[in-house]
């Protein structure tokens, strides 16, 4: 198996790579517990003390829970392998408060008892408030999983195959170039070749094979192009560590399960 990073972008959390050497079910399971299984923090509960303002608390709860925030998995824990028994401790939840000041209620007003822990988009509205209109209440938040709730989701991540791709005798030349949407083709003198910088993205639309049949365009099945983009709980990088951390338990609970049939 082999790893070779194609882009990265920490800016906007984004980044992608070329699995190689590697089959489709390895790929989709990384795929499925990056989107399942890896866990990041969300607020759970909210207990308004007052709010005065246009939204009713289920809605603006559901506002404040979908907010992203800043995740530090080693420091926390999730409720159900907690000490606690998912009761509520220091290790595997956090309460944050708010108290509205102005006539808009930013995602910045919550404060944590944890710095590491805040929302990773602090201009985020939530609520906009008339003259006399207030919201304060207390949230409780904790780490879960996407196959749970999508607001505990880390981000987006899908692949597909790495194209292989193989030039006959053209006929039109010219038309198989502006045939690729991505510039996979140029000319080379008046020869039809593969730009190599543009070959990954080429996603396979087979507009090149319905122009010229002497194009031959097919996938690998072993070598695939990852896209990774992070909500911004966690770094692209931490969310791959962190399914490879959690295959790799599932994989060890279930070769000890296997030595447990008799």
């Amino acid at each position: 198996m082999e790893i070779k990073l194609l882009e990265s972008d920490s800016k906007n959390n984004k980044s992608s790579f070329l699995l190689s050497k590697s089959n489709t079910a390895f790929a989709n399971a990384i795929r499925r517990v990056v989107v399942e299984e890896v866990p990041t923090m969300a607020i759970e509960d909210v207990e308004f003390k007052q709010n005065t303002s246009i939204l009713y608390d289920e809605i603006l709860a559901h506002r404040f829970g979908l907010l992203p925030l800043k995740t530090d998995l080693k420091s926390y824990t999730l409720p159900s392998e907690c000490k606690c028994k998912g009761e509520g401790c220091a290790r595997c939840q956090l309460n944050m408060t708010l108290k509205s000041k102005g006539d808009v209620v930013y995602a910045s007003e919550l404060k944590s008892k944890d710095p590491k822990i805040k929302p990773v988009y602090p201009d985020a509205l939530l609520v906009k408030l008339m003259k006399g209109q207030k919201v304060e209440l207390e949230a409780t938040a904790c780490l879960g999983k996407g196959k749970d709730h999508a607001k505990w989701s880390p981000g987006l991540i899908f692949y597909k195959y790495k194209p292989i791709i193989e030039v006959g005798n053209i006929k039109d030349a010219e038309s198989i170039v502006k045939s690729c949407p991505v510039g996979v083709f140029e000319m080379k003198g008046n020869k039809v070749s593969v730009n190599d910088k543009n070959l990954l993205k080429c996603h396979l639309c087979q507009n090149c094979v319905e122009t010229d049949s002497a194009v031959k365009l097919e996938e690998s099945e072993n070598d695939f192009i990852f896209y990774v983009e992070s909500w911004g709980q966690l770094s692209c990088k931490e969310m791959l560590t962190a399914a490879a951390d959690i295959l790799q338990e599932k994989l060890s609970e279930f070769n000890s399960k296997i030595k447990e049939l008799k």
